[in-house]
């Protein structure tokens, strides 16, 4: 389905422009080869959604030079009317409660906010996080079921990914127990609405007041005196001391609790692909859990559960990767094709640990040092939560590996189904079977 043209509203596509669609199911399973594609053909391409047109950046060198753009703002402010109406679909007044958060403010307003949870997710605080995400990992897999004589079944995602996401990011943020049990996974659904007319808009809307009165009930708890420590403590005490609006708060609690789980939970499970579809990773990194770190970097760059950044906005219309964009157009930045660039990474499609080795050979990347992947972003807008998505995958893929024999796919990749979700990757479903578990670490 194409978006809708109302030429009425300015900032219509122009209908005579052709635009590379980025959707449908060969999309969903396997964007690379149209990336690559695209790529080669430029930095800017005119692409479409089902809902939203935009200008989609590809190549490292231009992704990285776009995601530290200042002419390119987050806020919708600068978005044109035709965007608005068509993806701000958020119903009034959730809209202006809970949209006012980090990848949607800049400048002086996005590190005053960023501050409140950036020390929470730093790398110390998610190495101090470590051995009781580890043991949790366990607590996990003790609960897989037992293979017996045969195999045994368990869907990864529904097991392990998303109660591992959730607990990491409560222990991180502070959430209480209670409200830790209490959060419903259906509610990150919200950060992708359906449109007015959509049949679904109902449950859509009794979702998303769901989720305003559990901030409404996390906010109460976080202000208790007992209640203080952690990210979400800080964010309660900025709030009370005029730091930040109330808006501002109840954006990050949003924030934090829908971005936190579902990204690092969808990452898992392409890792998991990427080891299975690769024996040998799995047996390195059985025999070498110390190649952890490099194997989680290198399977980051090759398959990013942000292939796509969310939008940013040209202040006034400039030309950008070699193309005019009118002001309040979209921008997107395809991490997943930066990744996958050939003139930054040598043989990009192919998954070498060795590319982030502490001690290995440079001869990965494409004339010169070692490059950084993008899968978290780049600049003051990077991902905050990295250092603790970092641990999350490490300890998981490790456990995994370590405690599972005989562990593969249960069924084949292309039977896999594949999230719709606009900028994100995912599978729905992560099916393995495996033919002994061994004992905790």
């Amino acid at each position: 389905m194409t978006a809708p043209a109302c030429p009425h509203l300015p900032g219509a596509p122009d209908p005579d422009l052709p635009r590379t669609p980025l959707s449908g199911a060969a999309y969903h399973r396997d964007p690379y080869p149209l990336l690559r594609a695209l790529t080669a053909a430029g930095q800017a391409h005119p692409v479409r959604f089902p809902a939203v047109h935009a200008w989609l950046i590809t190549g490292y060198a231009a992704a990285r030079a776009a995601l530290t753009d200042p002419r390119l703002g987050k806020d919708h402010a600068r978005a044109n009317p035709h965007f608005l109406a068509h993806a701000s679909v958020m119903p009034q007044p959730q809209r202006s409660r809970l949209q006012v958060h980090l990848l949607h403010v800049d400048g002086e307003r996005h590190r005053r906010m960023r501050a409140l949870v950036a020390r929470g997710l730093s790398a110390p605080a998610a190495e101090s996080a470590r051995p009781s995400i580890r043991a949790f990992v366990d607590d996990l897999i003790d609960d897989f079921p037992e293979p017996g004589s045969g195999t045994a079944e368990v869907d990864l995602a529904a097991a392990l990914g998303r109660p591992l996401a959730l607990t990491a990011l409560a222990e991180a943020i502070g959430l209480p127990d209670d409200l830790r049990d209490a959060f419903d996974p259906d509610w990150g659904a919200v950060v992708a609405p359906v449109g007015p007319e959509h049949p679904e808009r109902p449950t859509y809307e009794r979702r998303l007041r769901e989720l305003e009165d559990y901030i409404a009930a996390v906010v109460v708890d976080a202000a208790r005196p007992q209640r203080r420590a952690g990210i979400l403590g800080e964010v309660v005490a900025a709030a009370a001391a005029g730091v930040i609006t109330a808006a501002e708060r109840d954006s990050i609690i949003f924030q934090l609790l829908v971005a936190g789980q579902d990204p690092v939970s969808a990452q898992l499970g392409l890792c998991v692909l990427g080891l299975l579809e690769h024996p040998g990773l799995v047996d390195r990194l059985r025999a070498e859990p110390s190649a952890a770190p490099a194997i989680v970097e290198e399977l980051l760059r090759h398959d990013a559960a942000f292939s796509l950044t969310t939008w940013r906005f040209l202040d006034r219309g400039d030309r950008l990767g070699g193309v005019d964009i009118p002001a309040g157009d979209s921008v997107i930045v395809s991490l997943g094709a930066a990744n996958r660039d050939p003139d930054a990474f040598a043989d990009p499609d192919a998954i070498d640990p060795d590319r982030y080795a502490v001690d290995g050979p440079r001869r990965h990347d494409v004339d010169g040092p070692r490059r950084p992947h993008l899968a978290f972003g780049h600049g003051a807008h990077r991902c905050p939560g990295a250092a603790l998505a970092r641990v999350q995958l490490a300890e998981a893929l490790i456990a995994l590996t370590s405690r599972l024999e005989g562990l593969r796919l249960a069924c084949p990749r292309d039977a896999l189904e594949w999230s719709t979700a606009p900028l994100t990757r995912a599978v729905r479903r992560l099916p393995v079977t495996y033919r002994g578990k061994g004992p905790r670490r």
